[in-house]
């Protein structure tokens, strides 16, 4: 039965690199026929459908009034702005430099919570927090071709890992009152909201698109947009939030391997230099605070 659970956990920690690093080539493929808007929109629209089906198969509860601001300010952030930034970023940047910088989003998390929580980031934060954002800067001095256009690609980037971090910060009192996966439901339908202002067009947009580029976004939209999520909460329950998480480093490696069999996007020299260090200072940052979770786990399964 062990044996059975492990290939379990295994294979749900597999899906969620694989679909979350898919999700980065996707993006550059649907680039090629629709605007930056309207693959986010697409994408949210057919996930938020499908989560819809979902929620009823399942009576999904609604949230309580009070909480919708909240909730509509963090699917905000967390799935329109990060989705637009990623897309707008990845018309000058490629799939695997993109992944590599979203992978800055634990850092960006833990500094973000030591503002507004006051939390002790430590030494290993901040000296890891220093290595990571060497790294990138490694990758926008080192990589660009065209040089203005690859670093403002960076920025926007780093503006959708700061977007999703801040999701991530103030997500906690709300994922421990609805669980994870009705909470994530509730953020994609706010994002998708917001994203509707772009509705315009959007119909044109598809009859004029191949049809490759709109399976990309469908896929999109079901694949990397709902099934992590699931997976990652299934890992959750089963590991506790640290070892669930510990493995989504490896998402840009991934990322890079797809773009590579895919598009045919070899990396630059500079790209897996600094996003090597940077993948360490990621690491080096959150040693800790995975230490610090796991010993709180394993008290409360004492308990």
């Amino acid at each position: 039965m062990l044996k059975t659970l492990d290939f379990k956990i295994i294979s749900a920690h597999f899906i969620t690199i694989i679909l979350w690093a898919s999700a980065f080539p996707g993006i550059r493929v649907a680039l090629t026929a629709y605007s930056p808007e309207h693959i986010s929109l697409l994408r949210l629209l057919i996930g938020s459908f499908v989560l819809i089906i979902i929620a009823v198969i399942t009576k999904i509860p609604l949230p309580a009034l009070k909480d919708l601001p909240i909730i509509l300010l963090l699917g905000f952030l967390g799935f329109s702005v990060y989705q637009i930034a990623l897309n707008y970023g990845e018309k000058t940047i490629s799939a695997g430099v993109a992944s590599l910088l979203v992978s800055t989003t634990p850092i960006f998390t833990a500094l973000i919570a030591v503002i507004f929580y006051r939390e002790k980031l430590g030494l290993w934060g901040w000296v890891g927090s220093l290595v990571g954002f060497c790294g990138v800067a490694f990758i926008s001095v080192g990589g660009s071709t065209t040089s203005f256009s690859f670093n403002t690609g960076i920025i926007i980037v780093l503006v959708a890992s700061l977007s999703e971090s801040i999701y991530f910060v103030f997500q906690h009192h709300y994922l421990k009152k609805y669980g994870p996966i009705p909470f994530t439901m509730y953020a994609i339908w706010s994002g998708t909201i917001f994203m509707l202002i772009f509705s315009p067009g959007l119909g044109e947009a598809i009859m004029d698109a191949p049809i490759n580029a709109t399976l990309v976004i469908v896929y999109l939209g079901i694949f990397p947009t709902i099934i992590p999520y699931f997976t990652l909460a299934f890992v959750t329950s089963r590991t506790g939030a640290a070892e669930a998480t510990s493995t989504l480093y490896l998402t840009s490696v991934f990322a890079f391997l797809i773009a590579w069999i895919w598009l045919a996007e070899v990396p630059h020299f500079s790209a897996v230099t600094g996003g090597f260090i940077t993948l360490i200072g990621v690491f080096i940052a959150n040693i800790k605070k995975e230490n610090v979770i796991r010993e709180n786990n394993n008290a409360q399964s004492l308990n």
